[in-house]
């Protein structure tokens, strides 16, 4: 909790500009990002064991072909990342090129291209510059605004925000216990 004070201490402009400065914008927009990158701006673990991919991933593989890719990140990115989001096919290695980084998370060529043209950054050639925390924040706040997400936050919205970020409700029970504790903090 206290890194998330002393992230907002320190991107209090940037937050604002974005119009994250309300209690309740704060209180959602970190839950989010802790629960998608521990406040941590890293790149997504892609190791899954097979039982894994069966569970998380079920509409990309059978039980053989998760036998085949289980614990190998770079070929799990690259299949489940094939062909959309911007990315080219299996082969081009866009999947792990542009997998989630920062602290939302971004993920697919579509998003870093775009981030890319908004920023002036090159993000596309240069997807590990979100593992720096202040690219990370940018990301972030550029995603956040993106996609309108305050809306959400402002109707204390967690499951219309977790559809948003994530594409599905992966983790809502921890995204909604998260919030909670951000809007005690916040507040």
């Amino acid at each position: 909790m206290s890194k998330a004070l002393e992230i907002s201490k320190k991107y209090r402009t940037l937050l604002s500009k974005h119009g994250i400065n309300t209690p309740l914008r704060l209180a959602h927009f970190f839950a989010q990002l802790d629960h998608e990158s521990g406040l941590k701006p890293i790149s997504e673990n892609l190791n899954y064991s097979r039982d894994g991919l069966l569970k998380t991933f079920r509409k990309y593989f059978d039980s053989n072909s998760a036998a085949t890719y289980a614990r190998k990140p770079k070929e799990i990115a690259n299949k489940v990342y094939a062909n959309r989001m911007g990315n080219g096919d299996e082969c081009s290695g866009d999947g792990w090129k542009y997998r989630g980084r920062g602290f939302i998370q971004l993920t697919g060529k579509k998003n870093y291209s775009a981030l890319s043209k908004s920023t002036g950054i090159d993000y596309v050639n240069n997807p590990d510059l979100l593992l720096t925390e202040p690219d990370a924040m940018i990301a972030a706040l550029w995603f956040w605004t993106e996609n309108r997400l305050n809306k959400f936050a402002d109707m204390d919205n967690v499951k219309g925000l977790t559809r948003a970020i994530n594409g599905g409700y992966n983790g809502l029970d921890h995204r909604i216990e998260l919030t909670n504790k951000y809007k005690r903090l916040f507040n």
